[in-house]
């Protein structure tokens, strides 16, 4: 579609984009808790595979135990591994987590880069959680290809596409940019709210018109 959008699909994303800002209104927020940019980066790396709500479970202790990059930098593995176990795949994030803390404070002094490929040069971190700290920090424009975005974004005819990165950047040529955020926003709530995976409720759906996989599982 983004390839060569004619003037009829650029009224149907402008008509999508406009009824959830209604349903949602335009107000920029996060799923994930967190104080400084540190603990978003760690509650999205976190966050891989598992819910929000179980990594804010985790992250409300587990940033009272490590209250610095310091303190992570220097954790040990072994218990690390055991405070984030809830969240899955705990061996791998933890070892991210001590990686990327480290380097935070050896290269970048402690401060979170704004810059992609800084941010990807971090253990642990993909496009999608530097899109989130770009996005939520720095307010930097960004797409954050999530499975909720993933599934939708087809599901809409948005995007044909089944890699992440792709899907990313298949988006930003349909989206403008004053969207790229609050899609993300947007589509998780309708995600986790209608149009769930197993069980969408087309018929309940404010898109229903503009969606050509209205009754389709």
């Amino acid at each position: 579609m983004a390839k060569r959008m004619t003037k009829k699909e650029k009224e149907r994303v402008d008509a999508v984009l406009e009824r959830l800002d209604r349903e949602y209104t335009t107000e920029y927020r996060c799923y994930l808790n967190y104080e400084t940019p540190w603990q978003l980066l760690i509650a999205t790396i976190l966050s891989a595979q598992c819910t929000d709500a179980r990594v804010n479970i985790v992250t409300k202790e587990l940033f009272q135990k490590y209250p610095s990059l310091e303190a992570f930098a220097s954790a040990s593995l072994e218990e690390l591994e055991q405070d984030i176990k809830p969240t899955g795949f705990y061996r791998n994030k933890a070892k991210n987590i001590i990686a990327c803390t480290q380097r935070l404070l050896e290269v970048y002094g402690g401060v979170v880069p704004n810059d992609i490929e800084e941010l990807t040069s971090l253990a642990g971190v993909g496009r999608k959680t530097a899109n989130v700290i770009r996005g939520n920090i720095y307010h930097e424009p960004s797409i954050v290809v999530d499975t909720h975005v993933k599934r939708i974004s087809r599901k809409l005819g948005f995007t044909r596409e089944e890699d992440p990165e792709k899907i990313e950047f298949e988006l930003m040529r349909v989206l403008p940019k004053d969207h790229w955020i609050l899609f993300n926003i947007h589509i998780i709530t309708l995600g986790r709210s209608i149009c769930t995976a197993r069980s969408p409720k087309c018929e309940e759906c404010f898109l229903k018109e503009y969606c050509p996989s209205c009754g389709k599982k």
